[in-house]
């Protein structure tokens, strides 16, 4: 029964902080409204307070819409399909991705088969933003007036995208507007956008308490996402919930975070979670059908209406849809309709996603690894107890290893199908490496914890790539050998300024220089860089120098074969012509005249942060205020990851994505933790917490995590219920 008692109440006007206002409570959201109470402290981050957990979620989703609702709306219009009917023609075929792999009428049936304390947490979701709106009527969104809480069924584990974003649009498409493949030019157009866009991914590092001051497990939670992409939350019940740490606009669970006895971090896996698979389609009796084996099976067929804006009109455009037991046909290879296959089990990771953040121990958190849904992601992973551990993927589909599936496979062949799912045991897993240490930057696993590694023989090839990248060598230099870390001192390491990238790249450019005949415009900026030690900072030279040319160096220069990231810069400082390397050096010196007038540049005069407005996609301007930043691209290894994911219009460089939510946690009698934000809080200008961290962020000064209760009050600046915020 709901309570109808309380039937009053205050309500703010503006997101973040606001003038209040009387109304009637509607009933539905009185019983809520009644168990929750939010704490904001002297950062702005809520510290949500519900007798249940359904009164948690929604004081959570209503927490979240006040910091920043244009967010929470647009995560929701992206992954339901309808990113059209706000962005136009040019969105269609990310909606159509979206509607090929889950339908409203299909996510409605999983809500409905949900077991019901989740029908719960989804109905609170739907109702702490709805309670949101009605109560925020000058809040105008730009496509959803009113949440249903079937809507989580799409956006259901938590990673930016997931691995749906994997799915090229563009191929999507060729095939549905022409029936055609990508084109081979557009296909090596978009494999170089991909080389030159900047590093996604996370670092994770777990301590075990030998090894620390304390003796107490430490666990670094150090996700690079794109900026203002998670918030900084606290949500507590009285049914076991208190989990701390980031949230995606939009969700229901801490995405990467701790409770008071375990703690967790996601990085995005290498493991071969998707695959392609190649159908051979006839038409009998005007019927569509693919062979597998000996059978001819339907292809199920539909059509989808995808809706979207041209001018102040909505229209809409039909599109048919079609289906094998693999999954949904997106694109054609080889003159072959091609299905790409993938974990799509929305109410199994919604469960994953929110039974994670409750467990007490390693027993309850690798039992729930067993529902095995959390598939673009590692975990890293400390706890109380004193363990650390490390799962590689979680999601694995058994394959037959005598098929490449790194390339479309041969759907007809019944033995290129999945063989069920490999158990978490079978999967890549450390537990208490004798070193005391792991660490996974979206590294190969076979050397995340040195010598104590899983080892590459014991697997199936798909389940890891054997890829190093140079922040998992700068990792595993930082972490070799020493001892007695403090909460402290970890982050100094997370935060190292030191780029393993250049030292080849160059020392290679040196020596092209000493070898060649002198130019005397090269000869002052190839003796800044002779001399530098490859630190970046915001007063070095050096350090502009050196990422003008990596970059310009890739953008001008084809390798002769298929590497990775890592290969190709070391290729660039020690098997290219001394000709070319100082070709494109002089490149970089003209772009920096050209730019700046002088190509001596301090770091900081050149990388810069700016929040201007609480855009999705931030407009930069020179002109206009910011701050100068000393990190790094994670391109160049640098774990304190900040670089840019779009092109700007400016002649600065503006982060937009790398460090955001950052944590690292203690794990003993009683958790500590200290986090930082990229800018801060809340997405509105005029709130106070805008920006109120990024100096701190820029400074590497990290503020204390409000865990505890007493301390929350202690630090609390605002206490109120859902709706009567002053």
């Amino acid at each position: 029964m709901k309570n109808y008692l309380l039937s009053v109440f205050v309500i703010a006007l503006i997101s973040c902080q606001s003038e209040s206002k009387t109304t009637t409570v509607p009933d539905q959201y009185v019983e809520y409204v009644t168990n929750v109470e939010i704490i904001r402290d002297d950062f702005g981050v809520p510290h949500i307070y519900g007798k249940t957990d359904a009164d948690a979620v929604f004081g959570l989703l209503y927490a979240q819409c006040e910091d920043d609702f244009n967010r929470v709306e647009q995560n929701y219009i992206w992954a339901t399909g309808r990113l059209a009917e706000v962005e136009g023609e040019s969105a269609l075929y990310s909606d159509l991705r979206a509607k090929l792999f889950m339908t409203e009428d299909e996510a409605k049936e999983n809500y409905k088969n949900s077991p019901e304390w989740l029908k719960k947490l989804c109905d609170a979701f739907a109702d702490g933003v709805n309670y949101y709106l009605e109560t925020h009527p000058e809040v105008k969104p730009k496509l959803l007036t009113h949440f249903d809480p079937w809507m989580p069924m799409y956006f259901s584990e938590g990673s930016i995208g997931g691995d749906i974003e994997r799915i090229s649009s563009s191929k999507i498409k060729a095939f549905y507007e022409s029936g055609m493949e990508l084109p081979k030019l557009q296909q090596l157009e978009l494999k170089k956008e991909e080389e030159m866009a900047e590093p996604q991914g996370s670092n994770g590092i777990a301590i075990s308490g030998k090894l620390t001051a304390s003796g107490n497990a430490l666990l670094l939670i150090n996700p690079h996402t794109s900026f203002f992409f998670r918030g900084e939350v606290h949500v507590v019940s009285e049914e076991g919930l208190n989990a701390y740490g980031a949230v995606t606009w939009g969700q229901f669970f801490v995405y990467q975070g701790f409770n008071e006895k375990t703690g967790w971090m996601h990085t995005s896996t290498y493991t071969d979670v998707m695959d392609e698979f190649k159908e051979t389609i006839l038409e009998v009796d005007d019927q569509l059908v693919y062979q597998y084996g000996e059978e001819l099976r339907p292809v199920t067929v539909g059509e989808l209406i995808l809706k979207y804006k041209e001018g102040d009109s909505i229209k809409e455009k039909k599109v048919p849809s079609y289906r094998t037991h693999h999954g949904p046909i997106t694109h054609m290879v080889d003159g072959q309709w091609t299905a790409s296959a993938m974990m799509w089990e929305p109410v199994k990771a919604l469960e994953q996603s929110y039974i994670r953040t409750k467990q007490t121990g390693y027993k309850g958190f690798r039992e729930m690894m067993d529902i095995r849904t959390n598939s673009s992601n590692n975990t890293v992973y400390a706890d109380a107890e004193g363990n650390i551990a490390y799962f590689h993927g979680n999601f694995v589909p058994k394959r037959d290893t005598i098929y490449d599936y790194t390339l479309p496979v041969d759907g007809s062949n019944p033995k290129t199908d999945w063989q069920g799912l490999h158990t978490v045991d079978e999967n890549i897993l450390i537990l208490n490496p004798e070193n005391g240490w792991f660490q996974n930057c979206n590294s190969t696993p076979f050397t995340a914890a040195l010598a104590y590694s899983p080892k590459k023989e014991a697997y199936p090839n798909y389940m890891s790539k054997d890829q190093e990248n140079f922040r998992g060598v700068h990792a595993i230099n930082l972490l070799t050998d020493r001892s007695g870390y403090t909460i402290d001192s970890l982050i100094k390491l997370a935060h190292d300024p030191y780029l393993p990238a250049f030292e080849k790249l160059i020392p290679g450019l040196v020596e092209a220089y000493d070898k060649a005949d002198k130019t005397k415009e090269l000869g002052a900026p190839i003796e800044v860089l002779r001399s530098w030690d490859l630190k970046t900072s915001e007063t070095s030279v050096a350090m502009t120098l050196a990422h003008y040319y990596g970059t310009m160096y890739s953008k001008m220069v084809e390798v002769p074969k298929d590497f990775s990231d890592m290969e190709r810069l070391n290729y660039f400082g020690t098997d290219t012509p001394f000709e070319e390397r100082l070709r494109v050096f002089k490149a970089v010196l003209e772009k920096l005249e050209e730019d700046f007038g002088t190509w001596n540049m301090p770091w900081g005069e050149v990388n810069r942060y700016q929040r201007l407005d609480g855009a999705i996609h931030q407009a930069f301007n020179d002109s206009l205020p910011s701050i100068p930043i000393g990190f790094a691209s994670g391109r160049w290894g640098a774990l304190a990851a900040y670089g840019v994911s779009y092109t700007n219009d400016t002649k600065k460089i503006y982060g937009t994505r790398g460090n955001s939510f950052v944590a690292v946690v203690e794990f003993g009698a009683k958790v500590k933790a200290k986090s930082m934000l990229a800018g801060g809080q809340c997405g509105d200008p005029k709130s106070p917490h805008f920006d109120d961290q990024i100096a701190r962020y820029a400074a590497m000064q990290f503020k204390d995590v409000a865990f505890y209760k007493d301390d929350v009050l202690k630090r609390a600046k605002e206490t109120y219920r859902p709706g009567e915020r002053k």
